[in-house]
């Protein structure tokens, strides 16, 4: 009994703090200009990242809140390496925009 009442305790308490964090893609969205960046859209990106992109390429992906031409010379720089992120981050990108709207 004192088993479930422990792990119980710990969910209430470790939860919310973790939903506080986000990762690299929500604080990215949640600190960028955009019109459209709020805490419900910014989450349901981060949620989309988790699924779709390794933890990597959620950070490499984040700075292009800040800096989007670096998006660019990623998309256009002709190494396999970008080439196969470029093609993760679209499809990210995709489901995205399928899943939060926009």
């Amino acid at each position: 009994m004192k088993k479930p009442a422990l792990a119980a305790a710990l969910a209430v308490l470790v939860l919310p703090s973790l939903a506080l964090a986000g990762g690299p893609i929500e604080r990215s969205c949640l600190r960028s200009d955009r019109q459209a960046a709020n805490p419900s859209v910014c989450n349901c990106i981060q949620q989309v990242a988790d699924i779709t992109l390794r933890p990597a390429d959620q950070k490499r992906a984040a700075k292009f809140f800040s800096n989007p031409d670096e998006a660019q010379e990623v998309r256009f720089s002709g190494r396999n390496s970008d080439t196969a992120f470029w093609q993760r981050y679209k499809s990210f990108g995709e489901a995205a925009q399928t899943y939060c709207g926009g």
